[in-house]
């Protein structure tokens, strides 16, 4: 349903209770906006960000690696003019890397430099002050007063305890820092958290956000995907790029190739000249667009008519190369 661009109205800001002005007027100015980031939005994804927005709530982002959901929140930040702040998660990621850590190095130059032999107590009230914290990107996103997007990049990589982190943020946007208080946001940032979908996330999380599933996209979304982010190319050449990726992802692969390799394998097709492109033509330049030599060799077999090769036992290299390098009978 088309609705009208309409001048956004002012919403009370959850923070502090005051007025702002929200970022998009309607959901399908979202989807202009990023469009005019090179971002190819659906009316889905426009309702969803239009959404956090005027509610203040989180977007939890699911689906497989490379369909854009890192790239939606650098496209949201661009399209507003906020500033984008990432945390990137990984197993073992901790509050010294999430929400903040005091400056051991500056503090211990501070004792030393104490030739007034302070009493201890006004010594460390001194050395946990401002002074020594230093901000990481949860404690960063709460403090600015400049609009933040803050993305939370493959939290489903961290231990169900470290998502426990996230949750103060994600609930009342604080953050309790036991020597200072309790640091409150005075304007929300706006928050996407993404996730591969390689373990559950937990329901407590999950309760604090909007959801979103991206997947690949079909053929005509990517030929416009290619179109626009791909200078100079065709839509002819476009076309088959877009059909040729379908295809291999319908393969069983490994790691099925994400839309910014597709990106990737147009721009060497026009690195090469290539005005069109075949099937049997694509093998050639296969190591742009998959990463793992099985997956290489099963769409090189598919794009070729070649039959598949058994795997199995999981020997589909040695047989091939025992194929290839078998000697020849006298």
């Amino acid at each position: 349903m088309t609705r009208p661009m309409t001048t956004p109205h002012t919403v009370t800001n959850q923070a502090n209770g005051e007025e702002r002005t929200p970022a998009f007027a309607t959901p399908d100015e979202v989807v202009a906006r990023l469009r005019d980031q090179d971002y190819l939005a659906d009316p889905r994804i426009g309702m969803t960000v239009f959404l956090a927005d005027r509610l203040q709530k989180p977007v939890l982002v699911e689906g497989p690696a490379g369909v854009g959901k890192t790239e939606l929140a650098r496209s949201v930040a661009l399209a507003t003019g906020a500033r984008l702040i990432r945390l990137q998660c990984y197993e073992g990621l901790d509050e010294s890397k999430a929400l903040y850590e005091w400056n051991y190095k500056k503090q211990l130059l501070r004792i030393q430099a104490d030739d007034r032999r302070e009493a201890w107590s006004e010594l460390e009230e001194d050395i946990f002050s401002e002074a020594f914290l230093l901000d990481r990107p949860l404690l960063a996103a709460i403090r600015s007063s400049e609009p933040v997007v803050l993305l939370i990049d493959e939290i489903d990589r961290v231990e169900v305890e470290a998502e426990a982190l996230m949750l103060e943020v994600l609930s009342d946007f604080q953050v309790t820092i036991p020597e200072l208080g309790t640091v409150t946001a005075t304007r929300r940032p706006t928050v996407f958290l993404t996730s591969n979908g390689t373990r559950d996330l937990s329901e407590a999380l999950k309760r604090r956000c909007l959801y979103l599933h991206l997947t690949y996209p079909s053929v005509e979304r990517e030929r416009e995907i290619l179109l626009a982010r791909v200078p100079g190319l065709s839509d002819g050449l476009g076309d088959q790029v877009a059909r040729l990726v379908r295809t291999i992802r319908d393969l069983d692969l490994k790691k099925p190739p994400s839309i910014s390799e597709a990106i990737d394998w147009a721009r060497t097709l026009i690195v090469l000249g290539m005005a069109s492109i075949r099937p049997d033509e694509a093998p050639e330049t296969l190591n742009v667009l998959l990463k793992h030599e099985a997956d290489i060799e099963k769409a090189r077999r598919a794009l070729l008519g070649l039959p598949p090769v058994e795997d199995a036992s999981g020997q589909i290299h040695s047989d091939l190369f025992r194929q290839r390098e078998a000697p020849t009978s006298q």
